[in-house]
C-alpha cells in the first residue's frame, strides 16, 4: 500500500526555524519528525513512500540521500511542487494510486497503529476515513454570554471545550480521485465538502492514541517534552536500533 506524506508546506508558524529548514526536518529529540513518521510506517509494513515536497525540498532529499539506517527495503520517492496545489490537489501529481492508499500530514508525533485504521476503513466501506481525536480547547479567561441588551446571562471563568478533530491522517480510495482536478489549488476540507455534497461516505475513526500536530513554537516545545515522555511508544523500532545515530 502506497503511503503519501506531504512535506511540501512552508511551516510559516514555526519561524525563524522553517527559514532554513523545511518543517518536517525539525528535530524532535534526536531524529528529524519526517525520519521518525517514515521509521514508523516502515514498523507497521508500510514501506512504499510518496514524499511530495516543495519548500526547501532539496534539504529533505539531501537527508534521505543515503537511505535510512537499518531500514534498506524502504521505497522512498519524490513528487516535486513547483507551484503549491493544495493538500488534496497534490494528489494529482502521483502515480499509481489503483488501489486504496494511506495519506498523512508530515509534522505530526503520534502513537496510532496505522494497520487498524486500515482495517478499519475497510470494514466501514467508505471512499474516505479521517482519523479522528478529541481536543480540548481551554480559554484562559472568564466567558461571558450577554442578552441583546447587553445584560449578563452567564459567566464562566476558563471553560473548557471539547472537539473532534482531524489527526492529518487519512485512508482514501481511488475513486476520490475523481473529485480532484489536475493543476488546480484545492485543500482538503474542500474536497470533504465535496465529497459530501455529491453523496459519497465519509467515516471516522476514533482514536485514543497519543497525537501531537506541531503547528508553532508553543507546540513544538510541548511535542519535545511529550517525545520525551513516551518515546518508547512513539518509536516502537528503538529496540532494534541505536537512537543516537542518523540516517
Amino acid at each position: 500500500m502506497k503511503t503519501i506524506i506531504l512535506a511540501g508546506g512552508k511551516g510559516t508558524r514555526l519561524e525563524p526555524y522553517t527559514t532554513v529548514l523545511p518543517k518536517p526536518l525539525i528535530p524532535i529529540g534526536e531524529r528529524p519528525i519526517l525520519d521518525i513518521i517514515i521509521r514508523q510506517l516502515a514498523h507497521y509494513g508500510f514501506k512504499d513512500i510518496v514524499l511530495s515536497v516543495g519548500h526547501l525540498s532539496e534539504l529533505i532529499r539531501a537527508y534521505f540521500a543515503n537511505g535510512l539506517k537499518g531500514l534498506n527495503d524502504i521505497k522512498l520517492t519524490y513528487v516535486q511542487e513547483d507551484e503549491p496545489t493544495g493538500t488534496a490537489g497534490s494528489l494529482r501529481y502521483i502515480s499509481g494510486l489503483d488501489d486504496t492508499f494511506l495519506v498523512m500530514n508530515g509534522d505530526l508525533l503520534t502513537t496510532i497503529d496505522y494497520n487498524d485504521l486500515i482495517s478499519y476503513h475497510k470494514a466501514k466501506g467508505g471512499i474516505l476515513t479521517i482519523a479522528m481525536h478529541k481536543k480540548r480547547v481551554k480559554i484562559n479567561l472568564g466567558v461571558m454570554e450577554t442578552d441583546i441588551d447587553g445584560s449578563l446571562i452567564t459567566y464562566t471563568e476558563k471553560p473548557e471545550k471539547v472537539y473532534n478533530v482531524s489527526m492529518g491522517i487519512y485512508v482514501y480510495e481511488p475513486e476520490v480521485l475523481k473529485y480532484i482536478e489536475r493543476n488546480a489549488y484545492l485543500d482538503f476540507p474542500s474536497l470533504v465538502e465535496r465529497l459530501l455534497s455529491k453523496g459519497e461516505k465519509i467515516t471516522t475513526y476514533p482514536s485514543n492514541d497519543f497525537w501531537f500536530d506541531i503547528g508553532n513554537h508553543d507546540d513544538f516545545i510541548k511535542a519535545q517534552s511529550e517525545f520525551e515522555r513516551l518515546k518508547d511508544k512513539i518509536l516502537p523500532f528503538s529496540s532494534k536500533e541505536n537512537m543516537s545515530t542518523y540516517s
